[in-house]
This record gives C-alpha cells, sequence and structure tokens, in this order.
C-alpha cells in the first residue's frame, strides 16, 4: 500500500518511544515508576463526578451533541474566564468546545495554512504543535528557547524571509517541558509583532492555573484584549484532572474560531454531553479543588527537587507546570534517548527526554510528578544508584 508523505515527519514521537522503552524494561522484570508522562493520579473532584453521573441516567444525553447543545458549557467558559482574567467573551462567537487543548493546536493549521506556509513553533515545545503544522503541509520555523533567555524566543531573530512566509506562531506559557513563565510584557511584545506581520497569535494555556509562587500567570487577551490576531486553547486536565474526560476549548478572535470549527465539524461532533455537565459543575463550582490539586504538585516538588539536590544533581525549583527541566549530567548531555532508555532499562524510572521535544531539548529530561512523595523519593533513590 501507498500511504500519503505527510506521514512521515510523525513516524517518531517521544511518548510512543518512551513506551516501547518501558514495555522492553517490563519485560526484564523491572518495576515502573513512570515520570515521562504528564497525566495527572489525582481523581477527577466528587461534585465533577456527581454531575455526570447524574447524566448518565437521563436518555435525553445519549445522543449527538452539536454546537446548540454546548451553549450551558460555553457560557460557563466565557463567565469563568471574564471572573479571572476581566476579559469580556462572547459564548456564542468567540467559544468553541475542544477534546482537549491538544485537538484545537493539531486541527488549527489546517484553517490557517496553504502548503509551504511557515509557522513560528517553540523549541523545545509540546510535539502536537508540529504535528499539526506537518499535516496541514506547513513548514515549521523553530524559535529557539534558551535557559539564559528565559526558555522565551527572541522574535527580533527571526529572519525577514521566513517572516514574509509566517502565517502562526505558536506559544505556551507557562511553558511544557521547561516549566517557564512569560510575563505580561512579552506578551504585549508577542502581540504587536503579530499584529505588525499579519501573522495568527496561538496560545496553548493548560497550565494556567499549575502556578506555585505569587506570580501572576497573563492570558495572551491581557495583552490583545480586541481578540485582534489571537487564539488561547485551555484543558481541564490539569486545573481538573479530568484528562481522561477529554474537555477542553479554544476562546478567541471570532473568525478564527469560526475558522476551526469549520474544520472541527468535519472531524467529529462534540463529546458526550454529560461530560460537558461535569465541566459546567467544575468551572461554576467552588474553586478549592484546584486550589488543592496546586499544592500537592507544590509538595511534589518540592519532595522531588530536594531529593535531587542531595544526590548531587542540581536543578532549579519551577514555579509552574507539573514538571522538572532537569539539565544532564555531562556524561550524559549528547544524548538525552540514552540517558533515558538506561534509566528505564536499569532503574525501572521513566522519564522524557529532551530531544523528544525539539533539538533545542538535549542535554535536558523532563520529569513528571505525578507520584505521591514517597514514590518520587524512590525514584531518585533508584537514580542515584545509576548515576
Amino acid at each position: 500500500m501507498q500511504f500519503s508523505k505527510r506521514l512521515q515527519p510523525l513516524k517518531t514521537n517521544v511518548f510512543a518511544d518512551m513506551d516501547r522503552a518501558k514495555g522492553r524494561a517490563r519485560g526484564l522484570g523491572q518495576e515502573i515508576i513512570d515520570l515521562s508522562l504528564g497525566s495527572s493520579d489525582l481523581p477527577t473532584p466528587p461534585h465533577v463526578i456527581e454531575a455526570i453521573q447524574l447524566a448518565l441516567v437521563d436518555p435525553s444525553t445519549h445522543g449527538y451533541l452539536l454546537f446548540n447543545g454546548t451553549q450551558l458549557f460555553r457560557e460557563a467558559v466565557a463567565n469563568w474566564y471574564t471572573k479571572k482574567y476581566g476579559i469580556n467573551v462572547d459564548p456564542e462567537t468567540e467559544v468553541l468546545p475542544l477534546i482537549g487543548s491538544q485537538e484545537g493546536t493539531a486541527h488549527l493549521p489546517l484553517a490557517i495554512l496553504e502548503p509551504g506556509d511557515v509557522a513560528l513553533l517553540m523549541d523545545p515545545g509540546y510535539p502536537s504543535h508540529a504535528g499539526g503544522v506537518y499535516l496541514a503541509g506547513g513548514e515549521i520555523y523553530s524559535m529557539p528557547l534558551l535557559a539564559e533567555n528565559g526558555f522565551l524566543p527572541v522574535l527580533g531573530n527571526i529572519p525577514p524571509a521566513t517572516l514574509a512566509k509566517a502565517r502562526m506562531m505558536v506559544l505556551s506559557y507557562p511553558h511544557n517541558p521547561s516549566t517557564a513563565i512569560a510575563p505580561l510584557a512579552f506578551f504585549e511584545e508577542a502581540v504587536a509583532f503579530c499584529q505588525q506581520h499579519n501573522i495568527v497569535l496561538v496560545h496553548d494555556f493548560p497550565y494556567g492555573d499549575m502556578v506555585f509562587s505569587d506570580v501572576r500567570v497573563p492570558s495572551i487577551f491581557q495583552a490583545d484584549r480586541e481578540k485582534s490576531v489571537s487564539i488561547e486553547f485551555f484543558t481541564m486536565s490539569k486545573s481538573y484532572n479530568m484528562g481522561g474526560f477529554r474537555i477542553g476549548y479554544a476562546i478567541g478572535n471570532r473568525e478564527l474560531i469560526q475558522a476551526l470549527r469549520q474544520v472541527k465539524a468535519v472531524v467529529d461532533f462534540n463529546q458526550y454531553l454529560g461530560i460537558l455537565h461535569g465541566a459546567v459543575a467544575a468551572l461554576n463550582g467552588e474553586q478549592s479543588c484546584v486550589a488543592n490539586t496546586v499544592d500537592t504538585f507544590k509538595q511534589r516538588r518540592d519532595t522531588f527537587v530536594t531529593a535531587l539536590n542531595k544526590i548531587g544533581w542540581d536543578v532549579p525549583t519551577p514555579d509552574a507546570t507539573m514538571y522538572i527541566w532537569a539539565k544532564l549530567p555531562p556524561k550524559w548531555a549528547h544524548s538525552s534517548i540514552d540517558f533515558c532508555t538506561e534509566l528505564v532499562c536499569q532503574t525501572g524510572v521513566a522519564a522524557a527526554p529532551g530531544v523528544g521535544f525539539g533539538k533545542c531539548g538535549e542535554g535536558y529530561v523532563r520529569f513528571a510528578l505525578v507520584h505521591e512523595p514517597a514514590k518520587l523519593q524512590l525514584a531518585v533513590d533508584r537514580m542515584a544508584k545509576f548515576l
């Protein structure tokens, strides 16, 4: 059989590669401590589960769900967003439900790019950002995120010839994998830059609530209040531990929302209505569940960073996300894949190689804090012997 050339750049994936390595380690008898995936181990809040359970016995929720049937969810999103960020949102034209934010970031390039158009992507960055561009036939210009620049792209370094072909820029702060936070001043610079060059500004925002310090994490629309060039994606997976329910949304410029809606209409309907009922309960309900989740990951962060420092692995303490972005010891700096493969094989501890997030991620490894402190300490104890 003959397959499309667009599949060629999708053959490798950091999570699929590590999944195979974990399988081999299990075959060798290793007990796996999986720190490679950012899938929360915490339970979904009870009031969210209750709303979904009530929907299950209601036959009116069992059919296809079209856009008009998502109105209550879109209104909850708009109200939550206005309350949190002080930005007015029209639930009819500026909100679109998604099957997680990854669906939005992967499908949006189909609505924006013609073959040969350029997307400005972060390096390192989340793999689905590149995947959507490849499927749309676009070209990628990688914006290096370096520690000396606070893991922010230097927009002035983008060549004029590239800008002439650029149609979209993807940002994501707090950043996965580096854990960096972008100040409002940077977002203001990025908005002005995209306005000047007629570029769509995409902000992937799954970790907006996952902040451990007093730093205020801005939405892109605090820099683009008129929603002139921007669209922002949010997921319920992190803040409300609803990863398996696959529920997120896009907020943004109404033309961008309409374009993404057109693509989505070809690909799928919406989720089961009961899941949207649960998401409405999450957004409209008491937000202490979010604070509890953040506190839990903060405790895990402190445990893991302290333990790594004690074994001589000096890593910074992140202010956000659910990850540790660690620079590899010199012996392993040339190949994060070799490090992670050997680590899981010899110790059962699985991590994500930095190069899987882009060339500029080489020399780093990402740990996801998805186990309770005792198991995180055990993981470090195993790594100490390996190192």
